[in-house]
């Protein structure tokens, strides 16, 4: 989307988590977070107007298991990118932050202004970068937007782009996989909390909105907004997992696969968001608003790409 809206860009990355045909041709800097001078160094030579840094580890389970491996890579990375930016003078920064960073709130939606106590290793990572950006904005005058972002999901209605992790964690990919046969009997974490189906309530939010709100979050800084500033990046309304496996089996023709296991630690019941100020401020509304949108471009890359970005 970028491109498309007349931005160069360059990907600086280890592909580690991440796919090089994903990059639909953009130069790529094969690089990791933790190495610093070959950061900086890319950084030098590129002289960007702005850094986008999506850079994470971001599964809720494996933070638990391996603290340390998250933060060194989510809050050291993170310090190795804003250094590397001190030092060439780069002065804008979009985060990819979390919704995970509230918790488990006391009112639904969440605003800005929410309490942050995160619940898990992976949202106490993803808070103390957000530490990072507020400080290094008053000291450095390093500007930052923090987008937290709810549940990501669907794919490019285009078709260019979809989801393909391995493993896959993600709940509508898992739906859909178990859908069509080509993966494991879905496993629902919970079936007692306190909703209106006994299952967890979540946000989620087009992954092509997701990808508009940042391009109006790099404008906003290339414009001269300064400091840091967070928004929420949802849909502001939560759907169960009953209901995200009913609007599959709606779109595919029979019902998912699937069994009911216990909750999984660090789990909130709700997660919803109250996405106004991003609305106000970057003049932002999600274009798939609804869950069916959402799963039907999700199971369009599914169907036409069964073996992710292999058949790319």
């Amino acid at each position: 989307m970028l491109r498309d809206c007349n931005f160069s860009t360059t990907v600086f990355d280890d592909l580690s988590e991440g796919h090089e045909a994903a990059l639909l041709g953009a130069p790529l800097v094969k690089g990791n977070l933790l190495n610093r001078p070959a950061l900086t160094a890319t950084m030098r030579e590129l002289r960007p107007a702005a850094v986008i840094h999506f850079a994470a580890l971001c599964y809720v389970g494996e933070s638990a298991r391996e603290p340390s491996q998250y933060y060194a890579n989510n809050v050291v990375g993170t310090l190795n990118v804003l250094e590397a930016m001190r030092e060439v003078g780069c002065k804008n920064i979009v985060f990819s932050s979390s919704c995970a960073t509230y918790g488990e709130p006391e009112r639904m939606p969440i605003d800005e202004h929410a309490v942050q106590l995160p619940v898990n290793v992976y949202g106490r990572t993803k808070l103390v970068c957000e530490f990072l950006l507020r400080d290094f904005s008053n000291a450095y005058g390093i500007n930052s937007v923090a987008l937290r972002y709810f549940n990501a999901a669907g794919a490019d209605p285009s078709g260019r782009m979809g989801e393909d992790h391995r493993p896959e964690t993600h709940l509508i990919p898992r739906v859909l996989m178990a859908a069509a046969g080509r993966g494991p009997m879905l496993q629902v974490f919970g079936d007692d909390y306190p909703t209106s189906d006994g299952t967890c309530v979540r946000d989620y939010i087009h992954v092509t909105d997701l990808a508009d709100a940042h391009v109006r979050a790099v404008r906003s800084l290339l414009d001269g907004e300064g400091g840091f500033r967070a928004f929420n990046v949802g849909n502001g309304h939560g759907v169960t997992v009953r209901e995200v496996m009913a609007s599959a089996a709606k779109i595919v023709g029979h019902p998912v696969p699937h069994a009911m296991v216990p909750r999984r630690p660090g789990d909130p019941p709700v997660l919803v968001g109250d996405c106004a100020k991003i609305e106000r401020e970057l003049r932002w509304r999600p274009k798939y608003s609804d869950l069916d949108s959402i799963m039907t471009t999700a199971w369009r890359w599914t169907s036409s790409h069964p073996h992710g970005y292999e058949d790319a």
